[in-house]
């Protein structure tokens, strides 16, 4: 039977009459089309932003994991030993307690670094609604993962809540011991530096100055 409609063909009825004139004006509708774009561009965007999102939480993951882990090594297997040579005398693992900033600047404001480190964190948490780029997230996760890793130690270790000691192990000839936490502050802060250098912004926008 439909075989034979087909051939055949079928009288027109209203339905169809109107079924033609819709067709017959689809270009009048165009702007439908060009909404559905603007969703789908908008769709696109928000899985882009998502993607980056979880970019930025993934580095931070990882830097701060890698942070905790290497301390509680450093903690049980090399506090209160002497220090071991990495690289002969340039680079030694040395475990030491510091109440102050990355690389034992500032030991009387230890609360004080504990704040400010507690605000960076709430910074980047809200920034990560307005991120498209990739490498601001790479960026922003770095600095994420590494202020939760030294925040970490100011609120649990002695001598007490927001005071706690950092764990330094990394000891270069003639320079400040510091973590992998500071590492991957210094890291994510340079690599800000580069890309604002460059006029990328976090939206994903570039600008030239």
């Amino acid at each position: 039977m439909a075989e034979a409609e087909r051939v055949i063909g079928t009288p027109d009825t209203p339905d169809d009459d109107h079924g033609r004139t819709t067709a017959a004006a689809a270009p009048a509708g165009a702007s439908g089309q060009s909404g559905a774009d603007g969703q789908d561009s908008a769709a696109a965007r928000r899985t882009g932003r998502g993607r980056r999102i979880a970019v930025l939480f993934a580095v931070a993951a990882f830097a701060y994991a890698l942070d905790l882990i290497s301390k509680m090594l450093v903690v049980s297997r090399l506090e209160g030993h002497a220090p071991i040579r990495v690289v002969g005398d340039l680079l030694e693992l040395h475990a030491i307690r510091n109440p102050g900033a990355a690389f034992g600047f500032g030991a009387a404001f230890t609360v004080i670094f504990t704040l400010i480190a507690a605000a960076v964190i709430v910074v980047i948490i809200r920034l990560a609604r307005k991120l498209y780029s990739f490498p601001w997230a790479v960026a922003l996760g770095l600095l994420l993962g590494g202020a939760l890793g030294n925040l970490t130690d100011r609120v649990f270790r002695a001598p007490g809540v927001f005071e706690g000691e950092v764990v330094d192990f990394i000891a270069p000839q003639g320079f400040a011991v510091f973590n992998l936490a500071d590492s991957a502050i210094v890291c994510g802060g340079i690599l800000i530096v580069l890309l604002s250098f460059r006029g990328l912004d976090p939206d994903g926008t570039v600008h030239k100055d």
